[in-house]
């Protein structure tokens, strides 16, 4: 009994020792900058790239398969090999330079863990690496007649039971504070609308990724509201737009436009008020959020693509 009980509190011990050092590590920016396309990008995190590759300074990632190598011969070589010009998954967007791909989880593992592990390079709480069977990743990219090049992407769950419709959302350094993060959250929505669910972002938020989303949820709710003439309920809100009656009341709550009487939630709204909020400049701000919806060609949940 005694040799019982010291072999189990070893191995105990040794279990908390290799868990300390793992999150010690995790803990730890393992590499400084990453070559993408022409940009050379300074990371921000760990990420758990496999073996040798964890402990190179600079990366090399081809920008279509985002394979990843430790020198720039070695990327030269694969990209007079490479064939990719486009995410391996169905184009369910074009408008102008902008496309939109479905890439299933299942179907394309090493491109979708090659997209978490990039991720990872610029999130700080990111969990999902080589678990992406069950995800859909939607990959937002800037086109020329070179290709697609990557610019962001988000990932969903398609049978969610908690009825998120975005689990994990980056816009890669280079193409930040361009847009591509409202055009990210608004197509989330907008699947969610073909659906004909209402949906969510995964919790919790960060506090940036809350800001983000208030500031979405707050122009298309005020841009809905500034367009109705008859009263509308908080229900009819979540159906027009798959925005949770959580968030809207959350969102039109830190406006100060809904108060709690006699048992139900009240709006407190008028075209005032509505400007006010806006700030006169709601048109900038939808833009911002702008999809060309005949340019959208998606019909729930496609599952196909490529081989893993």
């Amino acid at each position: 009994m005694p040799a019982d009980g010291f072999r189990r509190k070893r191995k105990h011990g040794e279990d908390d020792h290799k868990t300390d050092k793992i999150e010690e590590m995790t803990r730890v920016k393992n590499i400084n900058t990453v070559v993408l396309g022409r940009y050379e990008i300074e990371t921000w995190y760990f990420s758990p790239y496999p073996g040798e590759f964890a402990k190179c300074s600079k990366l090399y990632l081809c920008e279509f398969c985002l394979n990843y190598m430790d020198d720039p011969l070695t990327l030269e070589r694969h990209q007079k090999k490479c064939t990719l010009r486009y995410p391996p998954g169905n184009e369910i967007y074009r408008h102008k330079n902008l496309s939109m791909f479905e890439v299933d989880g299942h179907r394309c593992r090493t491109y979708c863990r090659n997209v978490c592990l990039l991720a990872k390079l610029f999130l700080d709480h990111k969990t999902l690496y080589y678990d992406v069977d069950s995800f859909l990743f939607y990959v937002l990219c800037e086109v020329d007649a070179q290709g697609c090049h990557m610019v962001g992407y988000f990932s969903k769950q398609p049978d969610s039971v908690d009825e998120y419709n975005l689990s994990c959302i980056l816009t890669l350094p280079p193409y930040q504070r361009m847009g591509y993060g409202k055009i990210l959250i608004a197509f989330s929505y907008e699947l969610s609308k073909i659906e004909q669910k209402v949906g969510s972002p995964e919790k919790p938020l960060s506090d940036l990724g809350l800001l983000s989303y208030r500031a979405y949820w707050k122009t298309v709710l005020l841009n809905l509201l500034k367009e109705r003439e008859q009263p509308i309920s908080i229900k009819e809100l979540s159906t027009l737009t798959s925005i949770k009656t959580e968030d809207i009341i959350s969102t039109l709550q830190s406006l100060q436009l809904i108060a709690y009487k006699k048992g139900q939630h009240e709006l407190n709204i008028s075209p005032k008020v509505i400007a006010d909020q806006l700030g006169g400049d709601d048109a900038k701000r939808a833009e911002k959020y702008y999809i060309h919806l005949p340019s959208l060609h998606w019909v729930p949940p496609t599952r196909t693509g490529c081989d893993a």
